[in-house]
């Protein structure tokens, strides 16, 4: 399968020829990964081989898979051009995001209320989608019908289940919140990005 047709499969039509001019010019290793709790993508950089790898989720909707692709490009760029000291999600990360994804802001690639929403996230790029909560709820309902939802958006008491698993949420941190398992009584900290089955009472 060529380069081209594995993007046709997750991305907006408008936009695969781009991503694979992307993918030809940076040369880095591309993988799409089953879905992982609590992250879209990322992007990895192994000195001992020179190789720059990047992975996306094989569950995203392509709006969402678009915007994760050029989101970890934009980590290669910004480490070709800025070298390993800089933040990961600093101002030379969030100049080369929006360098990068500037071309594809058009109506032909993303819906009216997708383009709007990113075109306001632009103005201060977060480090995740999921951070900006407009832009990542509208493009979670471009998304499959699920029977999941995020564990942020649960309330302070509800039990659910999560990696086959059943737990209770007991506390809300900044970004992870204090879950029991109920079988071992364990505290964990989990993402609040975790996708969790709520069990109804």
């Amino acid at each position: 399968m060529t380069s081209e047709e594995v993007f046709r499969k997750f991305v907006p039509e408008a936009s695969v020829l781009y991503c694979v001019k992307l993918y030809e010019k940076l040369r880095f290793e591309f993988k799409i990964k089953k879905a992982r709790q609590t992250k879209f993508g990322d992007y990895r950089y192994n000195p001992k081989t020179n190789r720059h790898t990047i992975t996306v989720n094989n569950d995203l909707n392509p709006f969402a898979f678009l915007v994760t692709y050029l989101h970890e490009v934009a980590h290669l760029m910004a480490y070709e051009q800025y070298g390993r000291r800089i933040k990961p999600h600093g101002t030379e990360w969030k100049n080369c995001f929006k360098q990068v994804t500037s071309p594809m802001l058009l109506p032909e690639v993303f819906e009216p209320n997708v383009l709007n929403a990113l075109k306001q996230y632009f103005k201060n790029p977060k480090a995740s989608s999921s951070s900006d909560p407009i832009l990542y709820g509208i493009l979670k309902q471009y998304d499959e019908p699920s029977d999941k939802i995020m564990l942020k958006d649960l309330p302070i008491g509800t039990s659910f289940i999560f990696n086959k698993k059943t737990f209770v949420k007991l506390e809300k941190k900044r970004t992870r919140s204090v879950c029991q398992e109920i079988t071992s009584k364990r505290k964990y900290l989990v993402s609040d990005l975790a996708e969790v089955v709520i069990i109804e009472p």
